[in-house]
């Protein structure tokens, strides 16, 4: 917590105190109070005790310790892309994905004077989102650890040539004036979260709804190996909404895959794809598989 600015820490320690008083309800978040995954938290599940945690290993350490029963970390955005670390951090963690919730992001610039600024702190997921603002205006892009921590540092150094980009509910919580709302590029701006818990979800307790499986996988070092390896998916007609690959280690001999699929194990034509894409595969690893939030396609 004492990484938190100054600002920010009575609202975290407040916020900590109720998570610990009732952690069955309490959903871990990467952020100070007032960012963009806290918003997320209460859209998500309105009753839930937001657990504020510095960085996104803290987040799932609170889940895997019992701090908090679920967290909510944000995996990627429709304008910058994936979220930096989470493809390493999720196959790692031992959690598993239980949910998925797509938020709208409306950034503000705030700051204690009226401008001009010379400088605008913020996430850098925020800063890449609002590039074209601040290019326009001069201002330089000081990338922060997350949103609302970066209001808190502008009010912590109480600077009026400082802004931070962040949620207008940051603004309110560490005594900020919204200078401009909507300062993101793209009005269509969206960031898609998931929900992570100790334990997965059951794929036939979700027979009938639309569902999403999220896993990775490392193919074998062969050539055409991830031809192979995929052909499984197009011939049993499952779609694959999502495929990344990401290198871990020194050695750059073989990629790992970052992988979203519509339906779950069960279906058949997804555990004949699977099986397809075993056979491949050094191994396949599932995330999880979950509800679906927003239709694909």
């Amino acid at each position: 917590m004492s990484s938190y600015p100054t600002p920010a820490l009575e609202h975290v320690a407040a916020m900590a105190e109720a998570a610990a008083a009732d952690p069955a309800r309490a959903m871990a978040l990467q952020g100070a109070p007032g960012c963009n995954s806290h918003r997320a938290a209460l859209e998500y599940d309105a009753a839930s005790l937001p657990l504020p945690c510095f960085s996104f290993e803290d987040a799932l350490e609170a889940v895997k310790d019992g701090r908090a029963e679920r967290a909510i970390i944000p995996i990627e955005n429709s304008q910058h892309g994936r979220v930096a670390d989470i493809h390493f951090l999720l196959p790692e963690s031992g959690l598993s994905i239980v949910g998925e919730h797509f938020m709208a992001i409306n950034h503000a610039l705030m700051a204690l004077g009226k401008g001009p600024f010379t400088a605008a702190y913020s996430h850098p997921q925020a800063l890449g989102q609002s590039r074209t603002y601040l290019r326009e205006r001069k201002i330089v892009p000081m990338a922060y650890a997350d949103t609302a921590g970066a209001a808190a540092y502008v009010r912590e150094l109480g600077d009026p040539a400082l802004a931070a980009i962040a949620p207008a509910l940051a603004a309110e919580l560490y005594g900020l004036e919204v200078i401009e709302h909507n300062v993101e590029d793209a009005a269509d701006n969206t960031t898609r979260f998931v929900v992570l818990a100790r334990e997965p979800l059951d794929p036939f307790t979700l027979a009938g709804e639309k569902t999403m499986t999220t896993f990775v996988f490392e193919v074998t070092n062969v050539p055409a190996a991830l031809y192979k390896a995929l052909g499984g998916f197009a011939t049993n007609g499952v779609n694959m909404t999502k495929l990344e690959s990401y290198q871990t280690g020194a050695s750059f001999a073989a990629s790992k895959f970052f992988v979203d699929i519509e339906g779950a194990p069960g279906d058949p034509r997804v555990d004949r794809a699977l099986q397809e894409l075993a056979f491949h595969c050094k191994y396949v690893r599932p995330l999880g598989t979950y509800r679906q939030a927003r239709p694909r396609g």
